[in-house]
């Protein structure tokens, strides 16, 4: 069976589902861009968390699986043009900075689960001038988190978008062993296609980008000597890998594109007005 539990730590809200046996658990904070905190399954924490950053409103959160939306990535001076109009944009968007609404909580025998819902308001459409709606639902299981997303786009136009997750999973070995369809990998240093051969080190901040077909991928986490499984469907077709130097953390983040891709404009996923996308990405051990 699963419970709920709500508390105050500072001026933020945790919301916690976890089993009675405490063997799997989830934390969110729907006010600070209704990230994950703090995810266990098999009784092992999964994730890294920078409490610091997480309660100070100024800065961007290190740890947990902040959302990325609208992009993913960076864009070229911080700008890109539709419409004939230059509009400014943080990186990764901002969906991560802003409050989501809780629409819904609820724990049964074998699994909890927490929606929470983001809406484009004054502030959004002046860096990106569409309409949405956004709904997560976070599924906890005893072996899986799984992350069922809807895309709504409310506008009378097509929306563009490149969403993705930036999962920090907890980890000193950097020395990681990825099991992927992908042969190469695109070094974001040194804008090099490389061979993938064996271990890809991730020990300082670099960037690397793995395109994958099967769209899973696995790694093992030595702290907690399981393999992490992580599957997501065909919307994202890229794996992130980065890291930060001295931090104890690996990023495997799944993104519907490549960065800058607002500039770019090749791969961009194009939701019609009225219409939505469904997807899900799903974490296991």
């Amino acid at each position: 069976m699963y419970i709920k539990k709500e508390y105050k730590e500072g001026n933020l809200t945790f919301i916690e589902l976890r089993s009675e046996e405490n063997s799997s658990w989830l934390k969110v904070v729907p006010e600070r861009g209704g990230i994950i905190t703090s995810l266990g399954i098999h009784s092992e924490e999964l994730l890294f968390i920078n409490e610091e950053t997480l309660h100070n409103v100024d800065k961007n959160i290190r740890g947990g699986i902040p959302i990325l939306f609208p992009i993913s990535g960076q864009l070229t001076n911080g700008q890109y043009e539709w419409d004939g109009k230059t509009y400014t944009m943080k990186n990764h968007g901002f969906a991560r900075d802003l409050p989501w609404e809780v629409v819904e909580i609820n724990t049964y025998e074998e699994e909890a689960l927490i929606k929470i819902k983001l809406e484009s308001n004054d502030e959004t459409k002046t860096v990106y001038p569409f309409e949405f709606e956004l709904v997560f639902t976070y599924i906890l299981r005893e072996n899986e988190l799984i992350i069922d997303q809807t895309y709504l786009n409310k506008s009378t136009k097509d929306m563009p978008i490149y969403a993705g997750f930036h999962p920090y999973f907890k980890t000193e070995n950097k020395q990681l062993k990825f099991e992927t369809d992908a042969s190469d990998y695109l070094d974001y240093n040194d804008m090099q296609k490389k061979r993938i051969e064996g271990v890809i080190s991730i020990d300082q901040k670099e960037s690397y980008v793995l395109k994958s077909d099967i769209r899973s991928i696995r790694f093992p986490l030595e702290e907690i000597d399981k393999l992490v499984s992580m599957n997501y469907d065909e919307e994202f077709p890229y794996i992130v890998l980065w890291s930060e130097e001295g931090q104890g953390f690996v990023c495997v983040e799944p993104w519907m594109a490549k960065t800058d891709e607002l500039n770019k404009k090749d791969e961009l996923t194009m939701i019609h007005p009225g219409k939505t996308i469904h997807t899900k990405v799903s974490i296991s051990i």
